[in-house]
């Protein structure tokens, strides 16, 4: 298990391009995060977690689906480690080993709310579908 969990591990930072290792735990990321109060993961424990290797709680967190990818996180943070991108790499590679679609286009318009630019429907397809 470890030595997949390894290379889990190197999937995740090639498909993000993010560098958990520059990560200095200042916590601008998860200050700037307008989903903090309903994710059980937070950006910057994103990038702990990467670092320390627990890709199972990456992958089986609900953060993962809360992450509205806004990138406020990589806006704020000082050393370009990329929180968001590591995100939606956890988010695509549970996404790959489902094999399928978390979010099905019939599922979308009970979801819909006339407030939502349409740009966040764009979004939501490229975030929640292969």
């Amino acid at each position: 298990m470890h030595g997949n969990n390894d290379y889990q591990q190197e999937q995740i930072r090639t498909i993000s391009g993010a560098e958990d290792r520059k990560c200095m735990k200042c916590g601008k990321c998860s200050a700037s995060c307008p989903s903090y109060d309903s994710m059980d993961i937070r950006p910057h424990q994103f990038v702990s977690y990467l670092r320390g290797g627990d890709i199972d709680a990456m992958l089986s967190s609900k953060s993962i689906w809360k992450c509205i990818s806004c990138f406020a996180c990589v806006e704020r943070c000082p050393r370009d480690v990329k929180p968001a991108q590591i995100i939606e790499a956890a988010r695509l590679m549970v996404i790959r080993q489902q094999g399928e679609n978390y979010l099905s286009p019939d599922d979308v318009p009970e979801l819909l709310d006339p407030e939502l630019p349409q740009q966040l429907l764009a979004s939501a397809f490229r975030k929640y579908a292969k």
